[in-house]
């Protein structure tokens, strides 16, 4: 990890690090190679337009599948957060899981002592490879129509 000189001393606790990172010099010189040669540039480019339909995609399936979820969040990225009826999160997480989807609910990410949040789940829709892609949203529309 390379870090500013004036929190080194915050985030080194001393001990050596018990896995150490190294990059080898071929995978230096391959991405080196993807960036001067604008392959990098033209891959996420590509990757962000389908990021972008995906979200699309997803934000239209439930507007008129399951109108009662709502979706936060910037239309950017490669998450979206959507909001539940309360009391269901722990419902929808176990029919997801049965359902091959994965997904957190946002209690995993409440800090203990803080007002309850509203339900919901964090979706990423990157990880899913293009021809899995229609059956993960439409799994997950079955989910949370139910």
């Amino acid at each position: 990890m390379v870090a500013p000189a004036d929190v080194v001393a915050e985030i080194d606790d001393g001990s050596p690090d018990p896995e150490p990172s190294v990059t080898s010099a071929v995978e230096q010189l391959v991405l080196a190679d993807l960036l001067s040669s604008g392959a990098y540039d033209r891959h996420v480019r590509g990757r962000r337009r389908t990021y972008m339909r995906r979200r699309d995609q997803l934000v239209a399936a439930l507007a008129e599948r399951a109108p009662h979820v709502g979706v936060r969040g910037l239309a950017a990225g490669l998450h979206v957060v959507l909001t539940l009826p309360d009391g269901t999160e722990a419902d929808v997480l176990r029919s997801a899981a049965w359902h091959g989807l994965a997904v957190e609910g946002l209690a995993t990410f409440r800090h203990p002592g803080v007002a309850p949040c509203p339900a919901g789940i964090v979706v990423g829709y990157a990880t899913p490879s293009d021809s899995a892609w229609a059956g993960a949203l439409e799994a997950l529309c079955g989910v949370l129509s139910a």
